[in-house]
Order: structure tokens, then C-alpha cells, then sequence
């Protein structure tokens, strides 16, 4: 009984980590849509309630998210910031003048607060942020005009005492769901840098040998494997592939080097899923070279092909970014004609370099000449 417990227990508690994580992914996509299906709710009660003003004011709202949607899939996170702090305003507003505040659409102007100070802190930087500061004040004073210009005012459309607490429970729901969900996900997003700054402060125990974004090795632990072989009295066959991402200065111009480490551990990950048998160094930069032992050049051409062909059909996920790249490989495998670790992982950089030269996004495995 305790064991089958401790295994349902294991398994909730993963598909909550893999919950969060898919929410902490794609927060801005999931906000946008929770905000639409909210309109989307508000559009149907006052259909039901016959609010001919609200009624076109929530058909619009939802258009407004389903671009809103569109662009968060794209990319265009700032845009949408701005449209949800603009819509969330102008329907308190108008919402007030309607039906009044007895209807809790002021609370919906205090849902917006986490939404701002999330959204905000993510997209602006520095001096910027002053913004954010601005726009939570905005919301106070309107939320603050609100109350007081409408607290004895007769609005618009008179609904009944039921109608009026359905709105206002359901106003006040979804304010309290925002002040939930964003604490949920700010508490997460720490407990993943805070996991993160762990495993890197572990890493840095074996700086020596250990790359601290990747986990691979780096140069020091990776040459005295190669010159251990090359060096074996019983001579060994293996093969160095040396592989360099294509335009990954791209990726970190158009996203930041947040998301240029993400892309490298990304790249890590699809590596070490194939050559879990082999030895993998980040060499510098985006350049991973990796040593595979037994294994002659036809087979190491057509592991490192599978390797190319991944990192090109399986994109990095980085907040609601899909970032694809493509990786160039030079291949060699060990010759007598080598003395030294640098000999062979210089001809093996050769090959790539020449595969960069050549259109990229290729496996290089023979000298041009030959």
C-alpha cells in the first residue's frame, strides 16, 4: 500500500512539475487566452442579460485577444502587453458606466496588476521599467476614479440584486485567479533559477573539467582522452567530429544570450540522446566537438547525419519562441599521420569550417580534394 502511495505520489507530483513547466513556457499564449475565454464568459451573460452595449464591447474584446494570440505565437510579446493593459482599462471603464460598480468590472482592473508587474519585468529592462511603475499607477487612479465618480451614480442598464452578485463573484474570481497563478508562476520561474544556480555552483566544482552551461567537458577533460588513444600501445579506431551551429549569433541578436545558452543546452540534450556512448566537449562558443571511440568513419558519417537532421526538425522552446537552427559537421577519423589530440580536431575543424563555406547545415567527412 505505501509503495503504490508513494508512486501515485511521484507521479502527481511530475505531472505538476510538467504542468508548471508548460505554463511557465508559455505564459504570455496561456494569459491571452485565459483573458479571451473571460470576455468570452462576460459576452454570453450579457447576451443572457440583454446588454446590447457590452454585448458588442465583449465581441470586440475577444477579436482583440485572438490577434492577440496571433502575435504571442510570433513572437510579438510587447504589442500584446500594451493591448491587454489598454482592453482591461477601457472595459472597466466602459463596464462601469453601464451596469455600474455594484458589478465588480472595477476588480477586473486589479486583476490586470500581476499581469503588468510579470509581463512588465520580463520585457523591460533598466530605465524602462519606470513604465511598468506608470502603468500600475495608471490602473490605481483609474480603479480609484472609478469607485468614487460611480459609487452613488445610477448606471445605464439597471440589473437585477442575482445578476449584479453573479458579476461580481465572477469579477472578483478573476481577480483573485490572477494574484494566484502569477505568484504561482513567479514562485516556480525562482525555484527553476534557483535549481539552475544549484547545478551550476556544482558544475563549478569541477571547473576543470566540466563546462558550467552544459555540463560537457571542456577542453582540459576532453585532449587527454584523445591523447590517451592516440597514445595506447594497442592503437584504437575512433572518429572526431567537430560540429558548430549555424548563425548563432543570430539567434542571440534576435533573442538575447538567455536564449543562446538555452539553444546550447537544447543542442546538448539532442546530442547526448544519441551519443550517450560517446565523449562530448563544448570545444568554445556554440563548437561541441565529440570523440567516438570503435567507430569507423562510414558509421561515425551516419550517427553525426542523425545529429544534423534533429537539431534541424527539433526547434529550441524559449518562452513562447520556437528557435530553429542548424548545426555544420567536419568529421575525421584517427590516421597514423596524427601525433597529437590537435592534429585530428584541427582537421576535423577543417571540415566544418569547409562546410560553412559550402551552404551549411552538412556533414563533412572527406578533404575536398579527395
Amino acid at each position: 500500500m505505501n509503495k503504490q502511495t508513494n508512486q501515485n505520489a511521484a507521479s502527481n507530483v511530475g505531472l505538476i512539475g510538467k504542468t508548471m513547466h508548460f505554463l511557465f513556457q508559455n505564459v504570455y499564449a496561456f494569459t491571452v487566452a485565459i483573458v479571451g475565454m473571460v470576455h468570452a464568459m462576460m459576452l454570453l451573460i450579457m447576451v443572457i442579460l440583454g446588454v446590447q452595449p457590452m454585448i458588442f464591447l465583449n465581441i470586440l474584446s475577444v477579436v482583440v485577444y485572438i490577434f492577440c494570440y496571433i502575435l504571442c505565437n510570433i513572437g510579438h510579446i510587447k504589442p500584446v502587453f500594451f493591448s491587454v493593459f489598454l482592453e482591461v482599462t477601457i472595459y472597466s471603464i466602459v463596464a462601469t458606466h453601464y451596469i455600474g460598480t455594484a458589478c465588480g468590472t472595477c476588480f477586473l482592473l486589479l486583476s490586470v496588476i500581476p499581469i503588468i508587474i510579470y509581463f512588465g519585468c520580463h520585457l523591460f529592462q533598466d530605465t524602462m521599467r519606470w513604465l511598468v511603475v506608470a502603468m500600475l499607477a495608471v490602473t490605481f487612479i483609474v480603479f480609484i476614479i472609478l469607485q468614487t465618480a460611480y459609487s452613488d451614480a445610477i448606471p445605464v442598464y439597471e440589473l437585477s440584486g442575482a445578476a449584479r452578485q453573479i458579476l461580481f463573484i465572477f469579477s472578483a474570481f478573476a481577480m483573485v485567479f490572477s494574484v494566484v497563478f502569477y505568484n504561482m508562476i513567479y514562485i516556480y520561474a525562482s525555484e527553476v533559477e534557483y535549481d539552475n544556480l544549484a547545478q551550476i555552483n556544482r558544475q563549478l566544482s569541477n571547473v576543470a573539467q566540466a563546462d558550467a552551461l552544459t555540463s560537457l567537458l571542456n577542453r582540459r577533460g576532453f585532449l587527454p582522452m584523445v591523447e590517451s588513444l592516440m597514445n595506447d600501445d594497442r592503437p584504437r579506431h575512433f572518429c572526431i567530429a567537430f560540429c558548430d551551429l549555424d548563425d548563432f549569433k543570430r539567434v542571440n541578436d534576435s533573442y538575447g544570450h538567455d536564449a543562446g545558452d538555452e539553444v546550447l543546452k537544447h543542442l546538448t540534450k539532442l546530442i547526448m540522446k544519441d551519443l550517450n556512448d560517446c565523449d562530448i566537449c563544448r570545444w568554445g562558443g556554440e563548437e561541441i566537438v565529440i570523440l567516438m571511440r570503435d567507430c569507423d568513419l562510414a558509421t561515425a558519417k551516419e550517427r553525426t547525419e542523425r545529429i544534423r537532421k534533429r537539431v534541424e526538425s527539433n526547434p529550441t522552446m524559449f518562452y513562447s519562441h520556437r528557435i530553429s537552427v542548424t548545426v555544420t559537421i567536419g568529421l575525421e577519423e584517427n590516421k597514423d599521420k596524427y601525433k597529437t589530440a590537435d592534429e585530428i580536431i584541427k582537421a576535423a575543424d577543417e571540415r566544418m569550417y569547409y562546410g560553412k563555406q559550402h551552404g551549411k547545415n552538412v556533414v563533412i567527412y572527406e578533404d575536398p580534394a579527395e
